[in-house]
């Protein structure tokens, strides 16, 4: 195994590996300093894959990427080699495969993982304001019961993202995404519009029939050890992609 990357272990019950990356620990340069997984955001490709290539030696399995869309696509995956760019387009991976972990990208979006310890089903689930208001969260806790979980028995960690106190937005798109979501409006620091994505998450879930849920409240924008595409774009740069892994490990 290598050296663990700069990440935040989470429980989701035994024989599960789940973790929120950081900033740090990898070979990136500056602006995507320096643990980027994100292909497609400007950083050097082969910096990327040294990248993801440090994580699965962490993870101890091949870490399964797709190519996200914003919207609420689920592929299950596993029994076979996973391309180290893309297994495909989706914004939510669920597996049973002890032999790979998945894993969604975000830099202000919510990532969500999901497991049940006893069926042995993990989910990982990229869940931005488009695939929350598509009902990418209740397709993936969908996904999961179709593999034999059961909502009562799963358990699910939503990781850092944007803060509501930090997502200003249109006041119409505010009110569009209420009718949606009710736990997403919201108002930010300094009294204007905004979305509360992480709650949308939490209410997703409950609505999924999730009962047991934590939060781990991170702001993406204000935080410097995790990316935000968000503070980038507004000092006119771009930035890196973190994850959110889950992996089944063998028993």
């Amino acid at each position: 195994m290598t050296a663990a990357p700069a990440w935040e272990a989470v429980d989701l019950g035994p024989g599960v590996l789940a973790a929120f990356t950081g900033r740090a620990g990898g070979v990136s340069r500056a602006p995507w300093d320096s643990l980027d997984l994100g292909l497609g955001v400007g950083d050097d490709e082969a910096d990327v894959l040294a990248n993801r290539a440090r994580l699965a030696g962490w993870a101890g399995a091949p870490v399964a990427f797709g190519t996200q869309v914003h919207g609420a696509g689920v592929l299950v995956v596993g029994g076979g080699r996973y391309d180290e760019r893309t297994i495909g387009e989706a914004d939510a991976y669920v597996t049973a495969d002890e032999d790979v972990a998945v894993a969604v990208l975000v830099a202000d979006c919510v990532p969500v993982l999901l497991a049940d310890p006893e069926a042995r089903v993990v989910a990982a689930v990229h869940a931005g304001r488009a695939g929350l208001v598509a009902g990418v969260v209740g397709a993936a806790v969908a996904t999961m019961l179709a593999q034999g979980a059961q909502a009562e028995r799963l358990r699910a960690v939503v990781g850092p993202s944007i803060a509501g106190s930090s997502y200003e937005v249109p006041g119409p798109m505010r009110d569009e995404v209420g009718r949606r979501l009710p736990e997403a409006p919201t108002t930010t620091s300094w009294g204007t519009p905004a979305l509360d994505l992480p709650a949308a998450a939490a209410g997703e879930l409950a609505r999924a029939g999730v009962r047991d849920v934590a939060r781990i409240d991170r702001d993406t924008f204000t935080d410097p050890g995790l990316y935000s595409h968000r503070r980038a774009t507004a000092a006119g740069t771009t930035t890196g992609r973190s994850c959110g892994l889950v992996r089944l490990l063998p028993m």
